[in-house]
């Protein structure tokens, strides 16, 4: 016979019991919690593709291109074997014959009549665009309208059958970490499928309109043009393009954000082109040493450099004020500045308010149209000068504006101010970008023509308690801010 436990034990072991059950129950609801959060994914992704798969296509283009004289591309440069290739094609007449040449993309159908989008670099100079759809079916492309600056090109085929087609998503709601599936035909296989997750948003590549979503899912030469989906089977990006250092996926893709497509894609379609607001300022961002120059609390905000003939001109803006906000929204930097203007209507009239020497004005400025005032920056390639008797500040080599060096310089007749002979590559103004042949027209906001002007700005700068100096150097026309300490 066994010994029985004494009464106080056996009663408290039903309730100790009870605590570690009760304990390992909740182990095991939150260890399954977490492995459901963890998981996220679908238990697979073919309902989703089969649903959106026949408004995805694949395009072939074909270009004219005319005959080369010599045999480039078969034998290189400089090879012993040149001149033999060359007579061989002359003998043939195929050096100057025109040949074809194709390319391969990817795109969506976004309404029933027809109109496909995809990127512009796939169609750019196309003679020729073909269609191919999921179900086999072939058709001719015609271009409605192109943006090389977000590399978005819509596309028109014509049938009597509705085509089956896929809606845009708001690209703003995608967070790091959702799910996504990218649809094309990467290295000319075909129809395919890719799946990932949103890895970073609004990344900035080399375009003013940039607004990327970075993914891991698979993109390959092939899927440009082509759409990333969400969950929902809604597009969020266009596929764009890959960094890589051998051409392949290596899980960094770049999705153009459908918010800044579908304005794009609307305009296209309404006008054949776009039509952009244009404020009519050139711009920097405000840097910390900037803002001390300038006396802000925060670096925040889009400094005008120049101010040519346009809108902003005509309502009274001038270099050296910090935009601060534009049309009721804050302007944090250039690059919010400058899609903001660009998403704007032309001819609308927006409330500009900026900071002009330490205090707020609120400007009304009438938008222009940015595609009919891109080509007004002029480009001129300065010479480095030898002005007399120069001075040496702030590890600049200075001299005064003359005749000689106007014409050396290629400088407007009234262009004045202090021109950079020679820099120290150690100092501060050299790793901030000034160099020899630049033109120093302003100091702390206040124009300068001669060394004891900027002497005097710096005198004044110091006595007000700053650190720097903000100077306005131009280089070829264009102008820019660059803010100096005292102690460079």
């Amino acid at each position: 016979m066994r010994p029985q436990a004494p009464a106080m034990i056996r009663e408290s072991a039903t309730p100790l019991r009870l605590f570690w059950l009760s304990a390992l129950s909740m182990v095991l609801i939150l260890s399954q919690s977490l492995m459901s959060f963890a998981r996220g994914a679908p238990d697979s992704f073919a309902d989703l593709a089969e649903t959106i798969s026949p408004s995805v296509v694949n395009i072939t283009t074909s270009t004219l291109v005319a005959g080369r004289a010599g045999p480039q591309g078969i034998v290189p440069d400089g090879s012993p074997f040149e001149e033999f290739f060359r007579e061989f094609q002359d003998r043939q007449g195929d050096g100057q014959r025109p040949r074809r040449s194709s390319a391969l993309g990817s795109g969506f159908v976004i309404s029933e009549d027809g109109y496909i989008v995809t990127n512009n670099h796939v169609i750019e100079e196309a003679d020729e665009i073909l269609i191919e759809f999921f179900e086999g079916m072939e058709l001719p492309a015609k271009v409605i309208g192109t943006d090389p600056n977000t590399d978005i090109a819509l596309l028109k085929v014509e049938t009597d059958q509705p085509l089956k087609f896929v809606n845009f998503g708001d690209s703003d709601t995608a967070r790091v970490g959702d799910w996504v599936m990218a649809m094309g035909n990467p290295l000319g296989q075909g129809f395919s499928v890719s799946a990932g997750i949103v890895s970073a948003r609004n990344r900035a590549l080399s375009g003013t309109y940039d607004d990327y979503i970075q993914t891991d899912a698979a993109i390959n030469r092939g899927n440009s043009g082509g759409p990333l989906f969400n969950m929902n089977g809604e597009v969020i990006g266009v596929n764009t393009a890959i960094l890589s250092p051998n051409g392949g996926s290596i899980g960094i893709g770049f999705s153009m954000a459908s918010n800044v497509v579908t304005r794009v894609v609307d305009q296209l379609q309404e006008f054949g082109e776009t039509r952009r607001g244009w404020l009519g300022v050139r711009i920097q961002d405000v840097t910390a040493d900037v803002a001390d120059a300038l006396g802000l609390a925060t670096a925040e905000g889009a400094l005008i450099s120049d101010v040519p003939e346009g809108p902003a001109k005509e309502a009274g803006l001038l270099a050296g004020d910090v935009i601060i906000s534009f049309d009721g929204q804050s302007v944090a930097d250039t690059r919010g500045l400058v899609r903001t203007v660009g998403n704007s209507p032309v001819g609308k009239s927006v409330r500009v308010v900026v900071n002009r020497n330490g205090e707020t004005q609120t400007f009304k400025v009438v938008l222009g149209r940015r595609e009919e005032a891109q080509s007004a920056v002029p480009a001129v390639q300065p010479v480095e000068p030898q002005a007399p008797e120069p001075q040496q500040v702030l590890g600049m080599t200075l001299s005064e504006v003359t005749e000689a060096i106007r014409e050396e310089l290629g400088l407007p007749g009234n262009a004045e101010g202090l021109v950079v002979v020679d820099i120290d590559q150690t100092t501060q103004a050299y790793q901030k970008g000034v160099r020899a042949g630049d033109l120093i027209t302003e100091a702390g906001q206040q124009v300068v023509m001669t060394v004891d002007d900027l002497e005097g700005r710096i005198a004044e700068a110091k006595e007000a308690g700053r650190k720097s100096i903000l100077l306005l150097v131009r280089r070829g026309g264009d102008p820019r801010f660059v803010a100096l300490s005292f102690d460079s």
